[in-house]
């Protein structure tokens, strides 16, 4: 049985998205992987989903902060707009090529990240989640 029932994954590298479901499915981590390569495409499916099945709203996301377009920050500026509850009930997990955490963090968008991991995705990863921190 999975630990978690929905997973969201945005990222704008196809590759990377596809070792990110392979080893979340392989570790039975999440019953359903979703994968978005852009973070309009997922913040509209976050706010879809806030208005007409808040039960399907993700209970962890990954995000990439250096993406195209609208970026991870602007992406997590826009996500702290959606309903309070759901965004609580939401892990945020930031992914990135970035070795050194301070460079990555401005403190106003701490309030909804969970903690920051550096790339690439790894069964370590999923297993410091499932040891650290639980479904709020």
């Amino acid at each position: 049985m999975s630990r978690y029932q929905k997973v969201f994954l945005i990222d704008d590298d196809e590759l990377h998205n596809f070792l990110c479901e392979s080893i979340i499915r392989s570790y039975k981590f999440s019953a359903s992987v979703t994968s978005f390569l852009w973070a309009e495409e997922a913040l509209q499916t976050l706010a879809s989903l806030s208005q007409e099945d808040p039960a399907s709203f993700p209970e962890i996301i990954f995000l990439d902060i250096h993406i195209p377009g609208m970026d991870g920050w602007e992406f997590i500026e826009e996500f702290k707009k959606l309903p309070g509850g759901l965004i609580q009930n939401c892990q945020l997990f930031v992914l990135s090529s970035a070795i050194d955490k301070q460079n990555l963090s401005p403190s106003p968008q701490q309030s909804v990240v969970t903690d920051y991991f550096s790339k690439p995705f790894s069964p370590d990863i999923l297993n410091i989640i499932s040891d650290m921190y639980s479904v709020r």
